[in-house]
């Protein structure tokens, strides 16, 4: 083809030449004395005999001719490549995952446990588990001896190297796999996103990959659920897995669990009765009372319950308007469970559009009222959150939840139904809370407790208690002096020596190196009824109570012992005016 062209570009440059030196103007002299200029001729007058005039160049045309042959060879070149890269890719099938996105996790998870990655040559080592608390996430050998492998740090795995093309094959499939990193994200917030090619003409196969990936994913973290929040971008970010937190270890008052646990399973079966009816399928709970009443923690356990994932929403959150909310709602998925807390202290103002926002008034006897909180930044307002929670576009098949410990600020707009269709008080802890919260924290390993606590505790002359001490007797009231667990825990790790006199340590807590005495299931209700015969009913919190048992986790006769001395004090912290029975 070269040799073909070269004429040509010879005859071209030759005819350049040619013209241009046929171009130069010989002046002459007239014999009436004027110049004149030989070689010059006259314009053509039409279009016809402009074309006739360019043609008449041979070097235009030769410069034509080329231009045609490179048009003609680069349309086929083009035409070559565009037709083989259709008939290469229609053998494979190429799919993208983005992070952030749970298929991406799903993928991730899939591939580190492919067992081509133990003959790779190119690998990144990561401790991501891609919201599994489990050991999905291994590499091989580990699942042996992880403790000495890497001293109970998080677990690693095998994971696509960024900009790295990997091929291995699955099933007799050529599968490759691509991991890239762009700063395409909010504030140039690096995006990743994974690209894996399969050769295979149909779609089942990728659709059994698919469901494997999901299915050993869902199976990791069938005892967990996530946890997502907003960012800054306006997307849901998943920031962790809990276990599931099973329901008989959240003690409230009998029916409160009940009530939550049945409404909720109804709700998630009835889609088809709401829409044949045309009421839109969402539900809302409304938690309110006392703080440290368990509020969260049933939140926590019904998710678990109910195999569903918990979206919290920052009303405060910076950068959170009505629109922001209103996509946020818009995207939770169909079934999960939205969680609103403390939201009476995310407005500017009371969320009563009746209150008055002025400033405080002077009591009666003349000293200046208390004032309220500083204003949030909160740039949410009330008929924001309103059109957010049921509007056109809000989001169907979600529980939504939202906990205050001021429900009378609320606006009786915001707690009708359609928006919180069931409220429920969790009030401060009673008698049968406490002697629940007693035997959940003393109750020996493998039993449950009778969730209604009805079980006789008296221990018969004939039954054998062991307590761990020799001194314990059967008695209807146990002496917690004789069956005392006390000990001095003031210096620990100290070697009496006499001769060296060592500066002695002094230690407040409780040390985990000791350990709670072997109590019997009778033994330790009737520890509980004792317990919490020395609460007065409605005076503490839950988490109040918690915080007491943890100091005492392993003495449990000290915890019945002492608990008359807590209640003394904690009750000499509340208000004077503070009724017992109120809540």
């Amino acid at each position: 083809m070269a040799s073909a062209l070269l004429p040509t570009l010879q005859n071209a440059l030759c005819g350049i030449m040619t013209s241009a030196t046929s171009g130069q103007d010989t002046p002459t002299v007239a014999t009436n004395g004027t110049s004149t200029t030989s070689g010059s001729a006259p314009l053509p007058a039409d279009f016809s005999s402009l074309l006739t005039f360019l043609f008449s160049f041979s070097a235009l045309s030769d410069w034509l001719k080329l231009i045609v042959i490179g048009g003609l060879i680069e349309s086929a070149r083009r035409l070559f490549y565009t037709s083989y890269n259709r008939i290469y890719n229609s053998f494979f099938i190429t799919v993208t995952f983005a992070d952030g996105d749970d298929s991406y996790d799903w993928m991730m998870v899939w591939l580190s446990k492919q067992p081509s990655w133990s003959h790779a040559r190119e690998l990144q080592i990561s401790t991501r588990t891609f919201g599994l608390n489990s050991s999905a996430v291994l590499v091989p050998g580990e699942e042996e001896d992880a403790s000495s492998l890497v001293k109970g740090s998080r677990k690693l795995a095998y994971i696509p190297t960024v900009s790295t093309l990997h091929s291995f094959f699955y099933k007799r499939r050529w599968v490759t796999v691509n991991r890239t990193q762009e700063n395409m994200g909010y504030y140039g917030r690096p995006e990743e996103r994974l690209t894996i090619r399969i050769m295979t003409r149909h779609h089942h196969f990728l659709n059994e990959l698919l469901l494997e990936a999901k299915k050993g994913y869902l199976v990791a973290q069938e005892n967990h659920i996530s946890i997502y929040i907003s960012d800054s971008s306006n997307d849901w970010r998943h920031v962790s897995t809990r276990p599931k937190r099973p329901l008989h270890s959240i003690v409230l008052d009998p029916g409160i669990k009940d009530v939550l646990v049945d409404d909720a399973r109804d709700f998630l079966g009835s889609k088809p009765w709401y829409s044949a009816r045309g009421i839109p399928f969402r539900r809302g709970y409304l938690l309110y009372g006392a703080p440290g009443s368990g509020k969260t923690s049933i939140i926590h356990s019904l998710a678990g319950e109910l195999g569903l994932d918990v979206y919290i929403i920052s009303l405060s959150r910076s950068g959170m308007d009505d629109t922001a909310l209103s996509e946020l709602i818009s995207d939770l998925p169909e079934k999960c469970i939205a969680l609103m807390e403390d939201i009476d202290a995310a407005f500017t103002q009371t969320m009563n559009r009746d209150e008055p926002s002025s400033d405080a008034e002077d009591t009666p006897n003349g000293q200046p009222a208390r004032q309220g909180p500083k204003a949030s930044t909160s740039r949410v307002s009330l008929s924001g959150l309103l059109n957010a929670l049921d509007g056109v576009g809000a989001q169907e098949g979600r529980i939504l939840f939202a906990t205050t410990n001021k429900y009378d600020s609320l606006d009786p707009a915001l707690c009708r139904p359609g928006r919180m269709d069931i409220h429920i008080e969790f009030k401060l802890a009673s008698r049968y809370q406490a002697r629940e919260l007693y035997r959940c924290f003393y109750q020996p390993v493998g039993e449950e407790a009778d969730p209604e606590g009805e079980i006789d505790a008296d221990i018969s002359e004939n039954e054998s208690v062991d307590s761990g001490y020799s001194s314990a007797e059967s008695t209807s009231l146990i002496d917690l002096d004789t069956g005392s667990d006390s000990k001095d825990l003031s210096y620990v790790g100290v070697t009496p020596d006499t001769s060296l006199a060592p500066e002695k340590v002094v230690m407040r807590g409780v040390s985990h190196l000791e350990r709670a005495p072997k109590l019997s299931h009778a033994h330790v209700t009737q520890l509980a009824t004792q317990f919490a015969a020395a609460i007065p009913e409605r005076t503490a919190s839950m988490a109040s109570l918690q915080g007491y048992l943890m100091a005492y986790k392993t003495r449990p006769y000290d915890a019945v012992k002492d608990i008359s001395d807590w209640v003394e004090k904690e009750l000499s912290k509340a208000s004077p005016t503070a009724s017992p029975d109120t809540v």
